[in-house]
C-alpha cells in the first residue's frame, strides 16, 4: 500500500463502554491519519461517546444499528452496563442479530478493513467474500493472551476449573 493511500475502516466493537471507549481511541487516531473512520454500534452507546473533535467530524462518521430484540433481553438494553451478568449471554445473541445489517453496510459501503471485537465471530465469512480485510483488535494485552493460551488449549480439555488458571500455564517456561 502506498504511504498516501486513505482507507475508508469501519470500527467494530462488542458492546461495553470499556470496548467501545478503545475502540473511539483508535478510531480518533487513525482519522487523525486522514483514513475514513465509519464507527459501528447502536444508538445508546454512540450516544454515551464523548463528541469529536471538529477537526475530526469529516473524517469519523457514527453509524448506528439497532439492537434487535431477544427473548430474555430486556427491553432497551444495549450495553452490558444495563445489565447484569446473567443476562450478557442474550446480549451476545443480539449482538450476533447485527450480522444481517453489518452485511448490508460492507455490501455498499466500499470499507477496505473492518476493526472488530472479540465477539462477532461470525465475521471473517461476511467480510473475506466481499474482499474487506480484518483487524481484530483486543483491549487485553499480549500478556493475557499468552496466560491463556494458544487456540488449541482453549478448545480443549486442559484448563476447565477456576483453579487451573490460578497457577503458570504449562507453555510458559
Amino acid at each position: 500500500m502506498d504511504r498516501t493511500e486513505r482507507l475508508h475502516i469501519a470500527m467494530f466493537p462488542w458492546l461495553a463502554y470499556g470496548h467501545t471507549m478503545p475502540f473511539l481511541q483508535v478510531s480518533k487516531f487513525l482519522a487523525q491519519k486522514g483514513h475514513r473512520i465509519s464507527y459501528i454500534s447502536t444508538p445508546k452507546n454512540i450516544s454515551r461517546l464523548p463528541k469529536l473533535p471538529p477537526h475530526l467530524s469529516s473524517k469519523l462518521s457514527f453509524v448506528e444499528f439497532s439492537l434487535p430484540h431477544v427473548h430474555g433481553l430486556p427491553p432497551g438494553v444495549e450495553s452490558t452496563s444495563e445489565v447484569p451478568i446473567d443476562k450478557v449471554p442474550y446480549l451476545k445473541r443480539a449482538y450476533d442479530k447485527l450480522r444481517d445489517p453489518l452485511t448490508d453496510f460492507l455490501k455498499n459501503s466500499n470499507v477496505n478493513w473492518i476493526i472488530h471485537d472479540f465477539a462477532p465471530y461470525w465475521l471473517p465469512g461476511i467480510a473475506a467474500p466481499l474482499g474487506v480485510n480484518l483487524v481484530f483488535f483486543s483491549i487485553f494485552n499480549a500478556t493475557t493472551f499468552a496466560f491463556f493460551g494458544p487456540p488449541s488449549a482453549l478448545l480443549g480439555d486442559r484448563r476447565k476449573r477456576p483453579e487451573d488458571f490460578t497457577v503458570v500455564p504449562e507453555w510458559i517456561d
